[in-house]
């Protein structure tokens, strides 16, 4: 999907995932928003990988991203069994707790984006508490179905343009988070924008985030899918549990490259 020769991508899964932990993240957030362009970051995790699959549109905005990074332990693992490894799962959910003091220090203007009504505000809240100079310009909750009213869309981007921040977080779930980014980064003129899933629940305690060993361990999936199961149980054990079968395909095309370049 995205063509480059850059030694610090790894390909696998028809994605181009950068080889980057949080510091690496970080660089590009800083490069970029000194530089004024308009970016956006993917986190990618398996359900990711999965709708990759099947929806053009999701591709498309894979291959015009700013930057790929491996959301979740499986990505990880299978890097490693493809001799491919990566350095650090970045996971969307995991942003303010490890950058959060850089945002701060560098007074980076923040906009939260997304969730049920009440949870970015009460997240904000939290988010202040940790970091009592972080820079939060705005937050908001849109109505159901936002992606498709230009109403709505129209509101959030002036917004944005009044807010003039330099990073966006937007919560609402994958593929729809990811989508509108693409198609309004661009209007609204953000340096960074980057998808969070359900980071601001988290952020609120509306939603409890997975214990470490749960998360280290690849078990965080159980964690939400035992959380939320009527809204998760298809996602996590129906669609997901094709990754084993990708990963099977790709694990075999990576012995026959291998072998063909012993010959």
């Amino acid at each position: 999907m995205k063509k480059s020769d850059d030694m610090k991508r790894a390909k696998m899964f028809d994605v181009y995932f950068d080889n980057y932990d949080f510091v690496d993240l970080l660089g590009f957030i800083d490069q970029t928003i000194q530089e004024k362009r308009q970016s956006y970051i993917l986190t990618c995790n398996v359900d990711h990988l999965i709708k990759l699959r099947s929806d053009m549109e999701f591709k498309h905005v894979y291959s015009n991203a700013g930057a790929v990074v491996a959301d979740g332990m499986p990505i990880i693992w299978a890097s490693r069994l493809l001799n491919n490894p990566l350095k650090q799962k970045v996971s969307g959910a995991d942003l303010f707790h490890r950058l959060g003091a850089d945002f701060e220090q560098r007074k980076y203007k923040l906009f939260l984006l997304g969730s049920s009504s009440g949870v970015p505000e009460l997240a904000v809240k939290n988010l202040k508490t940790m970091y009592p100079d972080i820079n939060v310009v705005g937050c908001y909750s849109p109505s159901y179905g936002f992606e498709q009213d230009e109403q709505e869309n129209g509101y959030i981007v002036d917004m944005l343009l009044d807010s003039k921040p330099d990073i966006v977080f937007v919560g609402v779930g994958a593929p729809k988070q990811e989508k509108w980014i693409y198609n309004h980064y661009h209007r609204y003129k953000a340096p960074i924008s980057i998808g969070v899933g359900a980071t601001f629940d988290f952020l609120s305690g509306a939603v409890k985030r997975a214990p470490d060993i749960m998360q280290k361990t690849g078990f965080e999936w159980f964690w939400r899918l035992a959380q939320e199961p009527r809204r998760l149980w298809k996602r996590y054990l129906i669609d997901d549990s094709k990754f084993l079968f990708m990963l099977t395909k790709e694990w075999i095309k990576h012995n026959e490259r291998s072998q063909g370049g012993m010959k």
